[in-house]
């Protein structure tokens, strides 16, 4: 019986890794602008506060208007970037060297889906990646971002980020 369990686990392991090579291509959503609105006020207000975070700071590099978006504190969990609205700021200008760019009137970024519950907003935001075994092809996959709100600004901020991984780096920069 002991032997039977293992070749079950077995199986279903090797059958749960096969399907992490066949899964479908991630695609973007068709009116990205919509994902931004909710008929709650509250809701409503923090999506657009992120929409513009997305696309006046982090698309076309004008970190100038963080004191607009964010709050002084600003937690920061990517294991990247200290916490501090000031420090996210040289980060973005230092590390990643954005430079501002006049700022479109949509934004391009490709937003799979944009989910927002009481202080919370996520973004989950299609990106391409190299294949680590093969990088001549690539693979789609999905990053995301969350950020806690407090008065109407962003106070806490998580994405996919790990030390070791190619997320350091927002998908649009």
């Amino acid at each position: 019986m002991r032997l039977q369990s293992q070749l079950m686990l077995a199986a279903s392991l090797w059958l749960s890794c096969a399907s992490l090579y066949a899964g479908e291509p991630v695609t973007a959503a068709k009116d990205i602008e919509t994902l931004f609105h909710s008929s709650d006020p509250k809701l409503n207000a923090n999506k657009q506060v992120v929409y513009y975070i997305l696309k006046d700071m982090i698309q076309s590099g004008h970190w100038e208007l963080a004191p607009k978006y964010m709050t002084e504190r600003y937690i920061q969990h990517n294991p990247g970037v200290p916490t501090g609205r000031d420090n996210a700021v040289k980060f973005f200008i230092e590390v990643v060297k954005i430079k501002p760019v006049p700022i479109e009137p949509k934004l391009k970024m490709p937003i799979v889906s944009v989910i927002a519950e009481g202080d919370y907003v996520a973004v989950a935001v299609k990106r391409e990646m190299a294949d680590l075994k093969d990088p001549t092809t690539k693979y789609t996959t999905t990053f995301f971002d969350m950020w806690r709100f407090k008065d109407g600004k962003a106070d806490e901020h998580w994405d996919a980020a790990t030390p070791d991984s190619q997320v350091l780096e927002h998908p649009a920069s």
